[in-house]
């Protein structure tokens, strides 16, 4: 009469990814891998963290780097599969959680204190 129910946990659907613990202002390396047809490539894209948001599956963060006077930005999901490895390359001291200002700095202007 009664079916067993299982309960899945989120645990079982994610690969446990180990990532080293950053915050806002942090230069950090993503490293990701890109499918080209048949082919795998690893890429790398090293910026500065601009924002941390959501939490559980959601959970996800911004890169801005500047290439050839343009700034890009990138938003990585935390448990997304193709995320190979994340390395901190420096601290940076912030006193905000989402820095939305660094958009608008050029320059000089645009470095963060360690």
């Amino acid at each position: 009469m009664f079916r067993n129910i299982i309960k899945y946990t989120e645990d079982q659907f994610l690969s446990k990814n180990h990532f080293p613990l950053f915050h806002s202002g942090d230069t950090i390396t993503v490293f990701f891998e890109i499918k080209e047809g048949e082919k795998n490539r690893i890429q790398s894209f090293k910026g500065v963290v601009i924002k941390k948001q959501g939490k559980g599956l959601t959970k996800s963060f911004t890169v801005r780097k500047i290439s050839a006077g343009i700034g890009i930005e990138r938003i990585f999901i935390f448990h997304q599969p193709n995320i190979r490895k994340i390395e901190v390359n420096k601290k940076g001291k912030v006193r905000r959680s989402k820095i939305y200002y660094f958009r608008t700095l050029k320059g000089k202007k645009a470095r963060i204190k360690s």
